[in-house]
C-alpha cells in the first residue's frame, strides 16, 4: 500500500510537536513491509533524514503550464504562478497576533520562478492563508504524477492540499487532528482556521485525533458522527543522549523546568504562579521556562513583579539535542497545559530519567500512570507536587522507575500499525 502523505515540516526543521509527531509515525510506519510512504512538505532543504521515508518538497515541483483542475473553478487553470512565504508549522496563537483574519476569496493564479515552480521562503508571513491554498495547487500536481492507494493530512495546514489531492485523484482522504483551533485559542476562535478544519473533516473518510480529548472536541464542537473518528496516541522516539554531552548546571540547586511555546495553551502564568509558591518555603529552586511564543515577554513581567527573576530562567526556543541537555539538568518537568492534545514532552522527560508533573487537560494524561495530575489552574496543587518531589528522594526515585519503564512501551511501531488497520478499513470502506 502507498500512502501520499501530507505535512508542514520535517526533522530537523522543525519547531513543534506537529513535526515530531509526523516523523515518529512516517518512522514507524517504515518498518511495516507492505507500506511506502511519500511525505510532502512546503519546503526541502536538503538536509533531512529520507532514509525511512520518500520525501518531496512542493519548492521543488513544477507546476507552470500544467492544466490544474481545483474545486471551485469553471476552467483548468492553465498557468499557474506562485511567490510564496509559507515556512513550518509554529503555532497560530503568533500569527493571529501579527495580523487580521482578512482573508476569504482566494486568488491562486500567480508567479513561478524561472524553473516553473514554487519558491518557499521559510518565514512566517501575512500570506499564510493564501500560502496554504498554493500549497494545495502544488498538490494537486503531485497526486497527478505519482501512484498512490490513500491519502494522509496532518493538521489544518495540510488538510486544503489532502482535499485537493483527493479531488483529483479520487483516493480516499484520512486527516490527522494534531490539535484544533479550540486549544490554540482558548475558545477564542478564527473563522477562517475553523472553516479549514472542519472542510477537512468533512472531506476525510477517516478523521484521526491524538488523545479522546481532542476526539471528544470534534466530534462535539465540529458536529462529527463519531464513528467517523479514532484515537491513535503519539509515542516517543527512543533517544540515547551522546557521550560527548556533558551536564554542567554550575550550581547545586534543584531544576524545576518547563518545556514548550510560551503561549495561552501552554499555560505558562500558572508555572511562574506555581513557582512563586514553591519559592516562598524553599528558596533553592531555580525554575526554567525553555520556549518562545506571544506571551514571553508577559511572562518575564510577571517574575520580576513577583521579584523572583534571580530564581527564574528564560532559554528561548531550543531543539534537537539541547532539549535532552535541559531535560538532564532537570530534577521536575512540568506541563501546566490549558488544552494540550496530547504533547509528547513529557514522554521525552521520563525516557530522560525526570518525573513529570501534567495537567488533567492534556491528552498524554489518559495514558500515563506514573505522572503527577494536577489542574492546570490549581497551583497551590502544582506546588505541592514541586515540593514534594524534590524534598522526598524516594518520590523522585519511584516515578523515575516506574516512568521509564512505562515509556519505553509506547513505541512508534504499535501506532503506525494502529493507522495502517486505518488505511486498510478506510479503502475497503470506498471500494464497497
Amino acid at each position: 500500500m502507498r500512502v501520499l502523505m501530507f505535512g508542514w515540516e520535517f526533522p530537523p526543521h522543525i519547531s513543534g510537536g506537529l513535526g515530531t509527531a509526523s516523523y515518529g509515525l512516517t518512522k514507524g510506519m517504515s518498518t511495516l513491509e507492505d507500506l511506502e510512504v511519500i511525505f510532502v512538505v512546503p519546503k526541502t532543504w536538503g538536509d533531512e533524514d529520507q532514509s525511512r521515508v520518500r520525501l518531496i518538497g512542493a519548492n521543488k515541483i513544477p507546476v507552470a503550464f500544467k492544466q490544474v483542475h481545483y474545486k471551485g473553478f469553471r476552467r483548468p487553470i492553465e498557468q499557474i504562478e506562485i511567490s510564496s512565504k509559507i515556512v513550518p508549522y509554529t503555532d497560530p496563537e503568533e500569527f493571529w497576533t501579527r495580523i487580521n483574519s482578512e482573508t476569504s476569496g482566494y486568488k491562486l493564479i500567480v508567479q513561478t520562478n524561472n524553473e516553473g515552480t514554487v519558491d518557499f521562503s521559510g518565514r512566517y508571513d501575512t500570506s499564510l492563508m493564501d500560502e496554504i491554498y498554493k500549497y494545495s495547487v502544488v498538490a494537486s500536481v503531485i497526486a497527478e504524477e505519482n501512484e498512490f492507494d490513500i491519502i494522509h493530512a496532518h493538521d489544518w495546514l495540510a488538510y486544503p492540499a489532502g482535499i485537493a489531492a483527493m479531488e483529483v485523484s479520487g483516493k480516499p482522504l484520512v486527516i490527522h487532528v494534531h490539535a484544533t483551533d479550540f486549544d490554540r485559542s482558548g475558545g477564542n476562535v478564527n473563522p477562517d482556521v475553523y472553516r479549514i478544519e472542519k472542510l477537512g473533516m468533512d472531506a476525510a473518510s477517516k478523521i484521526i485525533t491524538v488523545s479522546n480529548l481532542t476526539r471528544d472536541i470534534v466530534i462535539n464542537k465540529y458536529n462529527i458522527n463519531p464513528d467517523k473518528v479514532e484515537t491513535v496516541y503519539n509515542a516517543v522516539e527512543p533517544v540515547k543522549m551522546s557521550q560527548d554531552v556533558v551536564v554542567n548546571k554550575g550550581f547545586d540547586e534543584k531544576v524545576v523546568t518547563f518545556l514548550g511555546r510560551i503561549t495561552m495553551q501552554k499555560g505558562p502564568e500558572y508555572f511562574i504562579e506555581a513557582a512563586y509558591k514553591v519559592l516562598q518555603v524553599m528558596p533553592d529552586v531555580r525554575f526554567v521556562m525553555a520556549g518562545s511564543g506571544d506571551m514571553m515577554e508577559r511572562m518575564m513581567r510577571r517574575a520580576a513583579a513577583l521579584k523572583i527573576t534571580d530564581r527564574f530562567h528564560f532559554t528561548g526556543f531550543l531543539k534537537g539535542k539541547d532539549v535532552f541537555t535541559m531535560l538532564n539538568m532537570s530534577d521536575v518537568y512540568i506541563m501546566p497545559s490549558v488544552s494540550e492534545p496530547f504533547g509528547i514532552s513529557p514522554l521525552e522527560a521520563m525516557q530522560s530519567n525526570v518525573p513529570v508533573i501534567i495537567s488533567k487537560q492534556s491528552g498524554v494524561s489518559e495514558i500515563l500512570t506514573h505522572a503527577v495530575k494536577t489542574d492546570f489552574w490549581d497551583i497551590d496543587a502544582m506546588a505541592d507536587a514541586i515540593y514534594g518531589i524534590l524534598n522526598y528522594p524516594a518520590l523522585s526515585k519511584m516515578f523515575i522507575k516506574n516512568g521509564k519503564e512505562e515509556v519505553v512501551r509506547l513505541k512508534w511501531d504499535n501506532s503506525a500499525r494502529h493507522v495502517r488497520d486505518i488505511y486498510y478499513r478506510v479503502i475497503w470502506q470506498n471500494k464497497n
